[in-house]
């Protein structure tokens, strides 16, 4: 059986503050005991890494010019060249992730992912380079902004990581070094615990996202929501696919968000058809998702018209 190879993996743009976490990081007894570890440097910046300082000198550092060296074979050679025991990645925050995670190898598991950005200036990223925020935005466990004083904007910081996860935690550390956590609330913009709950079309992105990421929060519950109408050939009898397009970050990015819905006869609905549906929430394996998540068991379906922007987004 292949070994499992730990891979810790922190993104962000330069001078965000990942070598120098990942400096304090390998100096702690704590996760660097000695372990035979792979720092696999897909960039450098201004701060450079200083071994001797290192909790355990196991450490083997590879820089990484060109994604072009992002492969399976070349990623497992150097794995095999130092025999490490797992891998640390200071990710180049122009490469879009799926670089790296296309291509790893087989026996990489990636255990932890945390995103740096220098609070002051991540409202302008965001502005000019969306697409790259969110492709670092998508996957992290952690969201860590470093400088950040008072007049940072927290709630629209807020609002934006929000928009692509609801479960990333964020934490501020400010000029003094002090780190806290973000306390601003996820309120749903709609009532959870209505007899039915009702998404309106501005609330459906936020709707898709909180129902996979937390589908048992909705077992059994019923709610009322406007879409259009998937029919698929290889569907189970008396089932169809019920969503709508959304658009995360750019028009780039737009894709279909939606769910399987049971229990209908489907000879009464045409393919691309907006109808406004009632449904119980259930969660179970099926072998569309080919995985356990939220099903929608129909109770009744009315016609429906198409909002004015078809393309829901979060805000």
């Amino acid at each position: 059986m292949t070994q499992e190879i730990p891979v810790y993996l922190f993104t962000g743009f330069l001078d965000a503050g990942k070598t120098k976490f990942i400096q304090e990081t390998l100096e702690d007894v704590r996760f660097n005991n000695g372990e035979s570890t792979l720092l696999l440097l897909c960039e450098e910046g201004e701060e450079e890494y200083d071994p001797s300082t290192f909790s355990g000198h196991n450490v083997f550092i590879e820089l990484i010019e060109d994604q072009a060296e992002l492969t399976p074979q070349n990623l497992e050679r150097l794995q095999k060249k130092h025999a490490v025991e797992r891998v640390v990645v200071e990710f180049n925050g122009m490469w879009m992730l799926d670089a790296l995670y296309q291509n790893m190898p087989e026996a990489w598991i990636v255990y932890q992912e945390f995103l740096f950005a220098d609070a002051r200036t991540f409202l302008t990223y965001n502005a000019n380079m969306r697409g790259l925020v969110v492709d670092k935005l998508k996957s992290c466990e952690m969201v860590v902004l470093n400088r950040a004083d008072e007049k940072i904007d927290k709630v629209e910081i807020h609002k934006i990581i929000r928009a692509v996860s609801r479960r990333t935690n964020i934490a501020y550390e400010d000029l003094s070094g002090e780190v806290y956590y973000d306390d601003t609330p996820d309120e749903l913009p709609y009532d959870i615990n209505a007899p039915v709950i009702q998404i309106t079309p501005e609330n459906y992105a936020i709707w898709y996202q909180d129902i996979s990421e937390e589908p048992d929060k909705y077992k059994g519950k019923t709610l009322e929501i406007g879409g259009f109408v998937m029919l698929r050939d290889k569907l189970p009898a008396g089932s169809f696919i019920f969503g709508r397009r959304v658009m995360t970050c750019c028009i780039e990015d737009i894709t279909f968000a939606g769910l399987l819905c049971t229990g209908y006869d489907v000879k009464n609905l045409q393919d691309g058809q907006w109808i406004q549906l009632t449904a119980k929430v259930t969660v179970k394996h099926n072998r569309v998702y080919n995985k356990k998540g939220p099903m929608l068991n129909v109770q009744s379906v009315e016609p429906g018209v198409a909002p004015e922007d078809d393309v829901a987004t979060f805000y």
